[in-house]
């Protein structure tokens, strides 16, 4: 028999509601409740005929994974709520568009590429540092950059105790006072290549992302989201791309009835047990 249950969280992230660490904050807030009643482990399986809401709204199926290409303006935060008001890039979003979560972050003075999904399974995985993908960027800095200095981000450096993995750099060229780079990092900590270029003397004042992965932001234009095609996606990201929901068994379902009660009065057929 084929089992089609999964841990409640993870069926969450799959009908993106909230990634699994997130989905575990709902759950333990109360807000998820598995045919009617609240539920206060994400260690609970459901199973596809269950019927599972979140804030009193029905979840549907999951559905296939998707990815858009959105390029992100500068003045948008990427969470989904704001606790000081600020617009996020939700906000902003076409009203046609389904329930999306960003893979990872760019700071509300960033712009450039910011991938979407709707399935949290995916966005969990494209975040790991296992993963390993090139996030490359086009930096510009106040100050004035010499190759020396930038082996020091080729190297890797220590600030205030936290350890930062060696960088590509390359010096582009001085524009007045500021500086342009191009840079890649695979690590993504928060506010990585500002706190990094502070430490060697230069001042962030743009940063554009390029691409995450194999993903480009190209000639998409600022503001504008872009569905990537399912079989480029599928090219890209192979083993990464979450299974697909496991559906009910027909032979399951038919060995379920087989096994119900018989109904009140009736009698098993004489001699079912006897030996031949």
């Amino acid at each position: 028999m084929t089992d089609t249950s999964e841990r409640i969280a993870k069926r969450l992230a799959r009908a993106g509601i909230a990634s699994r660490r997130d989905a575990e904050k709902l759950i333990a807030a109360g807000r998820i409740m598995v045919n009617g009643k609240v539920i206060d482990t994400p260690a609970t399986k459901v199973t596809p005929r269950d019927r599972i809401s979140f804030d009193g709204k029905e979840v549907g199926e999951a559905e296939p994974t998707r990815l858009w290409r959105y390029h992100k303006p500068t003045g948008l935060v990427t969470s989904a709520r704001d606790e000081k008001g600020r617009p996020t890039v939700f906000d902003k979003l076409p009203g046609h568009m389904p329930r999306v979560l960003s893979i990872g972050r760019l700071d509300i003075n960033s712009e450039g590429l910011l991938l979407l999904t709707n399935d949290g399974e995916l966005k969990r995985k494209l975040e790991l540092p296992s993963t390993g993908w090139l996030r490359r960027y086009r930096v510009r800095a106040r100050g004035s950059a010499s190759e020396a200095t930038l082996d020091r981000l080729r190297n890797g450096l220590s600030i205030d105790g936290e350890q930062f993995r060696p960088m590509d750099v390359s010096f582009d060229r001085q524009q007045g006072a500021n500086a342009w780079l191009t840079m890649a990092i695979r690590e993504g900590k928060n506010r990585e290549i500002r706190r990094a270029l502070q430490e060697i003397g230069l001042d962030v004042n743009r940063l554009i992302r390029l691409s995450y992965g194999p993903f480009q932001l190209g000639e998409l234009p600022l503001g504008e989201v872009e569905e990537v095609k399912t079989r480029i996606m599928k090219d890209q990201l192979g083993s990464l791309l979450p299974e697909p929901p496991k559906k009910p068994s027909p032979k399951a379902d038919a060995s379920r009835s087989l096994r119900r009660k018989p109904v009140a009065g009736t009698r098993k057929p004489a001699g079912r047990n006897l030996k031949r």
